[in-house]
């Protein structure tokens, strides 16, 4: 019996020598995420933080030239599932901070991550969007009341029986050019509501949902901020021909699209009255409130969407537009104290 069981053990032995031998990193993942976590529950003894997320490198460069973020000095960041969480300060207010990547999946993972992982008591998103609103400018920041994923389609063919539910429909044959000519197969777009699950409802049922809400008390701190200065000028000889400002309360739209398009552009305006086009925040708003948490989104207007004449001016007003969010929201912290 003794013999039988050093034999099993022999091979058990051989198995894994030659799996580790066949897979080198097999065990390279699980022991690099248990060090991670290790240091997150070191890291949450010393909570509660904000959390603050940014979208992409132009806009994290913006934020770190403010010079107002303070890393921790034992743990200065935390690497997870191929983001890196940083540890700090900003005018003593515990942060941490993480750069989620482009689009909706990426914005709802990286969020999820923080609130599950961190001790969190709220979250601020904030980086650059296109304007869809004529009555502001390019270097503008805004705080939206509401975002709505305008992403959710449901693309029918000419003749389909139109779905009541939607809440806006796009009848492609109505941008045939020119007029009349001809029949468009393309049908027509619903957009549909989001099925918002949140941890103060009904476990396992989905309520619908079009138009998600930041928070209302931090919304009403950050109406101080109006009539903060801004940067105009990227540099010497390149400036803004009105001097930036900052409003409180519009709405925004979201999807993963890159909205560069005039008439889409003026789509969305007529049918959802949105100030603001970007491809993150209403995943981030979501995230956040479906499981309780507060959440405000700040946006510097960085191109027109399209509305303009010639290239996107993205390359050239994106870091001034990005600039001009992060010193609002390093200025929105600062009345959190």
């Amino acid at each position: 019996m003794a013999a039988k069981l050093v034999t099993r053990c022999s091979l058990l032995m051989q198995v894994l020598v030659f799996f580790l031998a066949v897979v080198p990193d097999a065990f390279a993942l699980p022991i690099n995420r248990l060090k991670s976590l290790t240091v997150i529950k070191e890291v949450n003894r010393r909570g509660p933080y904000l959390g603050l997320i940014t979208v992409y490198e132009p806009e994290e460069n913006a934020f770190f030239a403010t010079g107002a973020f303070k890393p921790h000095k034992t743990h200065p960041f935390v690497d997870l599932s191929g983001r890196r969480f940083r540890v700090g300060k900003i005018h003593g207010e515990k942060v941490i901070y993480v750069r989620c990547g482009v689009g909706m999946v990426n914005a709802a993972a990286a969020t999820q991550q923080m609130l599950d992982l961190f001790d969190i008591k709220g979250i601020i998103h904030f980086g650059i969007a296109g304007n869809a609103n004529d009555s502001m400018s390019i270097g503008d920041v805004i705080i939206p009341k509401q975002f709505a994923n305008t992403g959710i389609w449901g693309w029918v063919n000419l003749n389909s029986t139109t779905n009541f539910s939607d809440v806006v429909h796009l009848d492609i044959a109505s941008y045939n050019v020119p007029k009349g000519e001809g029949t468009n197969l393309l049908g027509h777009i619903g957009y549909s509501d989001e099925e918002f699950y949140s941890a103060l409802g009904k476990p396992n049922t989905a309520q619908p949902l079009f138009w998600a809400e930041t928070s209302k008390h931090w919304l009403h701190l950050a109406a101080n901020l109006e009539g903060m200065e801004l940067e105009q000028c990227v540099n010497s000889s390149l400036c803004l021909p009105h001097k930036p400002k900052l409003v409180v309360g519009l709405r925004g739209s979201t999807s993963n699209i890159f909205v560069d398009n005039a008439a889409y552009r003026k789509f969305l305006v007529r049918n959802f009255h949105v100030s603001s086009v970007d491809m993150e925040s209403a995943a981030v708003v979501l995230t956040s409130l479906s499981n309780g948490f507060p959440v405000i989104v700040f946006r510097g207007l960085s191109d027109l969407a399209g509305g303009q004449s010639g290239e996107n001016a993205i390359s050239k007003f994106g870091p001034l537009a990005a600039l001009n969010t992060a010193k609002a929201v390093v200025q929105f912290i600062k009345t959190l104290q």
